[in-house]
Parts: structure tokens; C-alpha cells; sequence
């Protein structure tokens, strides 16, 4: 790719930031769609947040991602933002609309188009955690019409995430069911009425914790999810597949909500199967 005087910025905004894969995402992209333009990785202070977000019109640039712990934090320096960070009150892109900067959030559209054959309409889910990224997959099962919302947080902040969740049900106008992750038998309960059940909680990144009981048997019919990428099969998804259930990482959200980011800031459609594919080679490195 040459840079020259016409180069515009984009770039992704966090801290800590230096380990993400987007930047090999997005400049992949660039380069296979012939855009002038170079996305690289901000690792800003929380004092920073406010000039870094001005810095998106001054330099006129593209746009920016938006990761922890900065999602909630930037809306209060926006423009405007659309249905999807309305929903959750979260922004993970932020699109310079010729100097207005208007925020999104591709996270939840990202983990539903990652799922392997799964329309979450009419049916009912169970999400583990009630964070950002659980935050958003409620939201966009709501917007894409999910019958039930099982939700399950800690019993020690229950009753913090209980003032979030009804806060979230009344923007999406449907209810949202918390119960505490240490009730065995409601997690029984709810994950046998869903087919699919979702854990946005972390949990198992070490490769070695489970969110729920090690003896838990999912029910047959069940897609099991786990947001975590590395490892690429968490205890979490381990013990599904061992049980014979299919199960997805959150690779393929990763991917998804980049895909959908890259559009919002370009306005032209990634080309999915190429960067898919160099994507898994990366990884493989």
C-alpha cells in the first residue's frame, strides 16, 4: 500500500490495545478494496479519551473502534449515535459522518452472524454475564426478535446488575429474566427451554475455570457459545463438546463486527472470504 498525502486514519482505542488483531483486519481490507487508508492501535489514557475522540474530526478521519474500558465512556463526546448503542448504551465504532461523529455497536450484530446456522427469532437464549458483550448480544437478540431473555450474573452484584437489566428491557421493550449464576437449579431450568446459551463472562480465558457446575449436562438440542478466542476452546465449550453439542468461539464475532464496522467507516462491503481466510492463517502464526 502507498501512503501519501491523501491517507486517511482509522484506528482502534483502548487500553490495554498493543495485542489486538484488528489492525491485520482492517488493513487487509483497505488494501484488497484499493481504500487510501491505515488503521492502527491507540492505547489512550482514560484523561486522553475526550482529545483522542476530538482528534477522529480534526484529522478527518475514518472512524475508530472502541474497546474496554472506554465503550460507555465515549458517548458523551459523540454526535449522535444509532438504535444499536441507544439499545445498550454502548459504542464500539464510531463513523465520521463529514464531521459528525456518530457511534454504533457492531458487537452484538457480530456474535449473531457468527453463528452457524442460528436465527435467534422466536426463540429463547440464556447469556452468562451481564457486562458489555452480554449487554449487546441481549440487545440485538431483542432487536431480532428473541422469544425470552434468560440472563444470569454473580448473587454478590445482583442486585447492581438488576438496576442495568431493567434499564435494558425498558429500551428494548421486552422483559429480561436475572437470576443469580449460583442457583443451580434456574440455570437447569432456563438453559433446558433455550437453544442457545452464551457465555459473555470470561470465565475460562485461563483455560482452566467454568461459569457453571463441571457436572452440568446441556440439554441435546442446544448451540453452545463461548465470546472468549483464546483460548480457542475454553473448559466452557470443552465440556459441550464433549457431550456431543455443537459449539462456536468468539472468533467469528471478532470477525463479524469488524466486517460491520469496516462498512459503516468505508461504505464499501469487506471482502469477506479472503480476509476470513488470512485471518485464520494469522492466527495459526
Amino acid at each position: 500500500m502507498k501512503i501519501d498525502g491523501h491517507t486517511r486514519l482509522a484506528a482502534v482505542i483502548a487500553k490495554p490495545i498493543k495485542h489486538s488483531i484488528s489492525p491485520f483486519i482492517h488493513n487487509l481490507a483497505y488494501d484488497l478494496t484499493e481504500i487510501n487508508a491505515v488503521y492502527v492501535a491507540w492505547e489512550i489514557d482514560r484523561e486522553d479519551l475526550q482529545q483522542s475522540i476530538e482528534n477522529i474530526r480534526r484529522y478527518d478521519m475514518l472512524g475508530a473502534n472502541i474497546s474496554m474500558p472506554y465503550k460507555q465512556e465515549v458517548l458523551q463526546y459523540l454526535d449522535g449515535i444509532d438504535q444499536s448503542a441507544q439499545l445498550i448504551d454502548s459504542v464500539n465504532t464510531i463513523v465520521n459522518q463529514n464531521g459528525s461523529l456518530i457511534g454504533y455497536n457492531t458487537d452484538g450484530y457480530g456474535f449473531f452472524r457468527s453463528l452457524p446456522d442460528f436465527d435467534v427469532k422466536d426463540k429463547t437464549i440464556t447469556v452468562l454475564g451481564a457486562g458489555g458483550a452480554a449487554s449487546a448480544i441481549i440487545g440485538q437478540a431483542a432487536i431480532e426478535g428473541a422469544a425470552k431473555i434468560h440472563a444470569f450474573d454473580r448473587s454478590l452484584i445482583l442486585e447492581q446488575t438488576k438496576v442495568k437489566i431493567d434499564q435494558l428491557a425498558s429500551r428494548v421493550g421486552q422483559d429480561i429474566f436475572l437470576h443469580s449464576v449460583e442457583d443451580e437449579e434456574a440455570l437447569k431450568t432456563s438453559i433446558a427451554q433455550s437453544a442457545l446459551v452464551v457465555n459473555a463472562t470470561g470465565v475460562g480465558m485461563d483455560g482452566k475455570s467454568l461459569p457453571i457446575p463441571s457436572q452440568f449436562v446441556f440439554p441435546e438440542h442446544i448451540l453452545v457459545a463461548d465470546l472468549t478466542y483464546n483460548p480457542a476452546e475454553t473448559p466452557f465449550l470443552r465440556l459441550a463438546r464433549e457431550q456431543g453439542l455443537q459449539t462456536t468461539n468468539g472468533f467469528g464475532m471478532l470477525f463479524h463486527q469488524a466486517k460491520k464496522a469496516f462498512e459503516l467507516m468505508t461504505g464499501k462491503t469487506m471482502p469477506s472470504e479472503e480476509v476470513w481466510a488470512s485471518l485464520l492463517e494469522e492466527i495459526k502464526k
